[in-house]
């Protein structure tokens, strides 16, 4: 079983299990988690996701064992990895329901771009984050998009083109993590976030989530407009 799910109330925690691998992303973990997030967005008991990863690192990025098998002999498989990748580095903010990290050890590549993809991160003091992907002649094609829009471009190209890998006291500073604990205390913490959200009337939560990404991308006049639709909406949240 690549994810775990385990229902805490109306929290759901999804964890990355290949330990072994320190949860590096194959195919099959990938498609796991993409639909472990489908379903829990489908449960409607479920108000608040956390995800993280078993073992010492949370995730380690794309399996580079797998990658013998996608080269241009295998198009359909290439092409199938590189859809799932891009649907599941954004997929957490495309839900409705909000979704916390709790980060420890290694997060890096994909697993960068899976933690930034939360709504929240709560992050180990032994995190060590980044894209250390042209080191292995890689391009960080697909969770590029994700750095650049939470960083500003010279860290960012900094990040990109040298691989190195930011502490959990950096990745705080810069807007990355919104907590930093000890390691075993990442998921109480990051649990304690979740149950936080799931008191909240769950149409609020959905409405404020949607709304903060689209605000996000629309210029001011259009944020605002939408601002307003959802202002006339939410009347009707409260009983």
């Amino acid at each position: 079983m690549t994810v775990i799910a385990e229902d805490h109330g109306a929290v759901r925690v999804l964890t990355l299990n290949r330990p072994e691998k320190l949860n590096a992303l194959n195919t099959a973990l990938t498609r796991d988690l993409s639909e472990a997030f489908t379903a829990a967005d489908a449960d409607r008991d479920v108000r608040a996701l956390v995800l993280t990863g078993a073992g010492r690192g949370f995730c380690a990025g794309a399996d580079l064992g797998e990658f013998s098998e996608l080269t241009p002999e295998h198009a359909d498989a290439v092409l199938e990895r590189a859809a799932l990748t891009a649907k599941l580095q954004v997929q957490a903010r495309q839900l409705r329901i909000p979704v916390v990290a709790a980060v420890r050890g290694a997060a890096v590549g994909g697993g960068a771009g899976l933690a930034l993809g939360a709504d929240m991160v709560v992050a180990g003091s032994d995190l060590k984050f980044g894209y250390p992907e042209l080191k292995h002649s890689i391009v960080p094609a697909l969770v590029m998009t994700g750095l650049v829009h939470h960083l500003g471009r010279k860290l960012a190209f900094e990040l990109v083109s040298t691989g190195r890998l930011l502490t959990a006291a950096e990745a705080f500073e810069h807007g990355l993590v919104n907590r930093v604990v000890a390691p075993e205390e990442i998921l109480p913490a990051a649990l304690e976030v979740a149950e936080h959200w799931a008191k909240v009337e769950p149409r609020a939560i959905a409405a404020a989530k949607d709304l903060f990404y689209r605000v996000a991308d629309l210029p001011t006049d259009a944020a605002m407009r939408a601002g307003q639709d959802v202002n006339a909406l939410m009347r009707g949240f409260r009983a």
